[in-house]
């Protein structure tokens, strides 16, 4: 029996490909059901590890059947493992087509979310040219989740390309969608460690143009990223992060705006802390 959690032994994997041929056999000749009922069977698992070597392994069928559509309906089903599981068979089976993987993430990110987030990132290391040209365009989505999706994984890019990021956070910083939030804070810490300068000058034009709802939230990122890296800055004893966020607390005390002077009188008790 293989187990629940955790990562996987050979013996595991040594039954995941006696099931996987039980599947195949059945699909080479046309016993549909029987093959859907042996998918489910294994699918139908907490561990995250079965759901994938199972996916992908069914992704390597090459002979008569129908394993694409047994595996689109199974994306629809009830139980999260079965859904995850038929997930990856399309994402191992488009992995060279990502403009396809794509539309079918647009569908999954409400109903099958951390297998979701794990092959956006991936995409995002094989194809960030095309996650540039389609993620803005997720931001812009009626749906919360995908909103939330659309930032998922720009941490890979924070580093080398932080306007592009923040221009993207900025079509989001007033969204009031709790998930959208959380996502928006964790992407803005990440450029914020990489590049403080972009990251400060960001913030100061939204908090001058902005409200007290979105100094609120950006404050819960702020309060992270000067607490916490500048702390360590610290104590590696290197002074590019210290420095840019000390003129920067500095020059905000001083401005005119009721909501920039605020943060900076709060950020500098912190960094007096």
């Amino acid at each position: 029996m293989i187990k629940s959690i955790g990562r996987l032994n050979l013996d595991d994997y040594k039954l995941i490909d006696s099931q996987v041929e039980k599947i195949f056999v059945c699909l080479s000749k046309d016993k549909i059901e029987e093959a859907t009922e042996l998918i489910t069977a294994m699918a139908n698992t907490q561990n995250y590890f079965v759901r994938e070597e199972l996916g992908k392994r069914l992704a390597n069928y090459e002979g008569p059947g129908a394993m694409k559509e047994v595996c689109a309906k199974l994306l629809d089903d009830h139980i999260y493992g079965i859904r995850a599981t038929a997930l990856f068979y399309f994402y191992y089976s488009n992995i060279d087509n990502p403009e396809v993987l794509l539309h079918i993430l647009s569908k999954t990110v409400e109903t099958v979310r951390w297998e979701s987030e794990h092959i956006i990132e991936e995409l995002w290391k094989s194809h960030p040219e095309l996650m540039r040209r389609e993620m803005p365009q997720w931001a812009l989505s009626p749906s919360p989740k995908k909103r939330a999706m659309s930032m998922h994984g720009m941490n890979k890019i924070a580093l080398d390309s932080p306007q592009f990021v923040l221009m993207h956070l900025e079509k989001l910083v007033d969204d009031e969608d709790p998930e959208v939030q959380e996502k928006f804070v964790k992407i803005l810490i990440q450029v914020g460690r990489h590049r403080p300068q972009h990251a400060y000058t960001n913030i100061y034009r939204w908090l001058k143009s902005g409200s007290e709802d979105r100094a609120r939230l950006l404050w819960d990122a702020l309060k992270v990223l000067v607490s916490i890296v500048a702390r360590r800055e610290r104590e590696e004893q290197s002074n590019d992060f210290w420095a840019v966020t000390k003129k920067a607390v500095s020059d905000w005390r001083k401005d005119p705006s009721p909501l920039v002077s605020q943060m900076g009188n709060r950020l500098q008790q912190l960094l007096q802390s």
